[in-house]
């Protein structure tokens, strides 16, 4: 394809969805103890157990050379231009590790910081590849993951506050206050950065308060939804099914692995919705 469409693992896309659309993903990485690697080189349930043992595990951006060598794959496959959509820049300085390898690249390469990451980055990422298919120019591939991104929600449902707490994304005390009163945050993407958007009591209440708060965002268009989560299982296929009968124009509905990374800052026993609008 001419433009071609590169984005990171924190898009949560599943692997058959990016070969089908020729969407290349650059890993992020994770950190546990002296090993600094590709989250996709983890093994998932051995990274889950250490989160869940309270094993410190952290992220880092990719290394600017992974980028390097992605880009001039596409050159290489015939690109003439590389959109690169990226996990938000307040979140993670995955876009700043690609711009500094977009230097060192023969083709225009468009990094865009999405504002936002798991599948609202990974549908844009979609969009973007879809329009580079049919040829569109790379104006229109970068309109097309923008529209897709402006009209997308983040829901995501929070376990337990301690991720949070470790990430300094809320204070000790409330914390405290949260986990002795089984209040359960749910969380939204604002401003680029991770938003507060409802606290409610207990898991069954929140999980209930998570889907209103997907089919009010949906509203009597065409979308298409997402529920990622760490592991897939009951609860997820449950939620799934009780978005398939309440939204009235549904358009795909994925049940996806959300990426690692993203587990390791808000837990292994988060979950998120995404609502994008279908294109």
């Amino acid at each position: 394809m001419p433009v071609a469409v590169i984005t990171d693992s924190t898009a949560s896309l599943p692997e058959r969805t990016a070969k089908q659309w020729d969407i290349s993903v650059v890993p992020v990485q994770v950190v546990v103890g002296d090993r600094v690697d590709d989250e996709n080189r983890y093994d998932r349930e051995d990274l889950l157990h250490k989160l869940r043992a309270h094993e410190p595990v952290t992220t880092q951006p990719p290394d600017p050379g992974a980028f390097f060598w992605n880009f001039q794959d596409a050159v290489s496959a015939g690109a003439t231009a590389i959109v690169c959509l990226h996990i938000s820049s307040k979140l993670s300085a995955t876009a700043d590790a690609a711009r500094e390898a977009a230097q060192q690249v023969g083709v225009p390469v468009y990094v865009l910081d999405s504002g936002t990451t798991n599948m609202s980055l990974g549908f844009a990422a979609v969009s973007a590849a879809r329009a580079a298919a049919a040829g569109a120019p790379v104006e229109r591939v970068m309109s097309a993951a923008d529209d897709r991104i402006r009209g997308s929600k983040e829901l995501i449902y929070v376990d337990t506050l301690d991720y949070l707490r470790r990430g300094g994304r809320i204070g000790g005390a409330a914390a405290a206050i949260g986990s002795a009163l089984s209040i359960r945050p749910i969380l939204t993407i604002s401003g680029g950065e991770v938003a507060p958007l409802a606290r409610v009591p207990g898991t069954k209440r929140a999980l209930g308060k998570l889907v209103d708060l997907a089919v009010q965002h949906a509203g009597d268009i065409t979308v298409d939804v997402a529920v990622a989560s760490a592991e897939i299982g009951d609860r997820e296929h449950r939620l799934a099914g009780e978005l398939r009968r309440r939204i009235p124009s549904l358009g795909d509905l994925a049940l996806v692995q959300g990426s690692t990374v993203i587990g390791a800052h808000v837990g292994p026993g988060a979950l998120g919705i995404t609502v994008a609008p279908s294109q």
